[in-house]
Formats: structure tokens, C-alpha cells, sequence
């Protein structure tokens, strides 16, 4: 197996490097942060990284840190180098690196996951790919090291376009969780039998099933997956929504909640304080 660059070990991205090396592969990584990885060297610069590896991942937060890392890897990439943005990236970004990257007659595929921290450590993610099949034969033993359900979705740019519809569709339901919930418990509702009722019923949903009991009714607002990350997926949704001429008023409603929530709490903030917001907000 080729050696394999890792860039971006954070909540997410350290877990999935462990699985990695974990697994017998050669991992060579870089941190904004300088974080370590017991069993992998690391390397001090993109450039460094681009001539060690051939196939390197991306775990990064947004676009924009996509394009810092990018602009230092692609002078130093070697003919045939294949990029896997794992990150939640703007699809119309990733396609433009596309390019970029075939005039150096290198590659890029859109690998983003979805799951929680412990499903990243137990190397059962599920993860999207978009790209061309022969790019993705090529990623395949190294993505299925760190996923389990591995679902094709199309050319470049197609797998981040639909994690961020995705994403977009659960924080509808959390939305209709968290409100559900407060006002549940306005009436006097027992919020552990009213999450039984929605998840034995037609109301169920990921939000219902993993956070309304787990972190909302608790208060403990620790899902794993923070506030602005969410907002940041949102965002890419509408644009994604504009380029389509989709009026989407669900889609602006929340943007406009996510974005109120995030003035407040901060980018840092458990996406599931959401809860937190709507309950402050609520009448007396």
C-alpha cells in the first residue's frame, strides 16, 4: 500500500488518522495545530507532505481552509497525486481544484462522512464518494479503513453537494425536535416517554433517536458536532438552492435560526444548544 498524507487531525480527523494506522497503512500527517499521531511521522509544511505522498486526505472545516492547504500542496505534487477531501467542502470549489489539479495531471475525489466522534474511532463512518471510477478503485482500501457504508454518488463535486443536503435535512429535524421538545415541556411532558412516543412512531428521526433523550433533555448539549459547522452546511445548501433557482423557505428559515444561535453562543457551540436558543427565546 502507498504511503498515505493526512492534513487536519482534529474532532473528527485524529480518530480516522488512528484507524488508519491502526489498519497497517504508512501515514505521514500535518496539523495546523501540531497535534501528533502516535504511529504516523509528521511533517512540518504541505510542500513536505506533496513530495513524501501521493494520495493524501483532507480533513479540514470549510473551503477556505481547503484552499490555504491546496495552494501550498499543488505546486509540489507529483504527476498522478490524488487529493480525497474528506471535509464538508462547497461542491463548486471542489470541482474548480478539480481542474486545477488535471493541469497538473492530478486528481481529487469528495469523500465527506457522516457519523459521530465514536463512529469515526470505530471505523464505521459513512462516506460519499464523487469522482471518477478509476480515482475511486484507487481510494477504496484506504476509505474502507475508516467507513462502512461506502455509497458512489457521481462525478467530483457530487458527494459534498449531498452531504450538505443532508446535513440540511437533519437539522430540520433537530429543529422540529428541539422545538417539539420545548414545547412538550411547557405542557408538563415527560421528554424521556415523549422520546419513546416519536421513536416508536412516525415522528422518528436521527435527532430524535441520538440527541433528544442522549443531550437535550439532559442539558448536557454535547453531540460532537459544533454549531457553525452546521451553519457552514447550511450556507453551502443555499447556494446550492440558489444555483437552482429553489425558493427553499424551510432551508432559509434555518439558516436564519443557525445564524441567530451562532450570533449568541458562538461558532464552538454543541449544534444540539440549538434546544438552548429556541427554549430562551420561547415566551414566558
Amino acid at each position: 500500500m502507498e504511503r498515505v498524507g493526512f492534513v487536519g487531525l482534529g474532532m473528527m480527523g485524529q480518530p480516522m488518522a488512528m484507524n488508519l494506522v491502526a489498519k497497517g497503512c504508512l501515514l505521514t500527517s500535518l496539523d495546523a495545530a501540531n497535534v501528533s499521531l502516535e504511529g504516523a511521522e509528521a511533517v512540518p509544511d504541505a510542500a513536505t507532505l506533496a513530495k513524501e505522498c501521493r494520495l493524501i486526505i483532507l480533513m479540514l472545516p470549510d473551503s477556505r481552509a481547503v484552499d490555504a492547504v491546496m495552494s501550498a500542496l499543488l505546486p509540489e505534487l507529483s504527476e498522478g497525486s490524488l487529493i480525497l477531501d474528506m471535509g464538508s467542502s462547497e461542491p463548486g470549489e471542489t470541482r474548480r481544484w478539480a481542474k486545477a489539479l488535471a493541469g497538473r495531471s492530478c486528481s481529487i475525489v469528495d469523500a465527506p462522512v457522516s457519523g459521530s466522534v465514536p463512529k469515526a474511532r470505530g471505523g464505521n463512518l459513512a462516506i460519499m464518494v464523487g469522482g471518477a471510477d478509476t480515482d475511486f478503485t484507487r481510494a477504496e482500501p484506504v476509505l474502507r479503513m475508516m467507513g462502512e457504508a461506502i455509497i458512489r454518488t457521481g462525478e467530483v463535486g457530487s458527494a459534498h453537494a449531498m452531504k450538505a443536503l443532508n446535513n440540511y435535512v437533519y437539522a430540520a429535524g433537530l429543529m422540529a425536535v428541539s422545538e417539539a421538545a420545548q414545547m412538550a415541556e411547557t405542557q408538563g411532558l415527560d421528554l424521556g416517554i415523549f422520546a419513546q412516543v416519536l421513536n416508536a412512531s412516525s415522528g422518528r428521526n436521527i435527532a430524535s433517536e441520538t440527541k433528544l433523550a442522549q443531550e437535550i433533555t439532559s442539558r448536557r448539549y454535547a453531540g460532537g458536532f459544533q454549531l457553525g459547522l452546521m451553519r457552514k452546511d447550511l450556507e453551502t445548501a443555499g447556494g446550492i438552492a440558489a444555483a437552482a433557482g429553489a425558493e427553499a423557505p424551510l432551508l432559509a428559515l434555518l439558516r436564519t435560526r443557525w445564524s441567530a444561535a451562532l450570533s449568541e453562543f458562538g461558532p464552538r457551540a454543541d449544534n444540539t444548544e440549538i434546544h438552548r436558543f429556541i427554549t430562551a427565546k420561547a415566551k414566558p
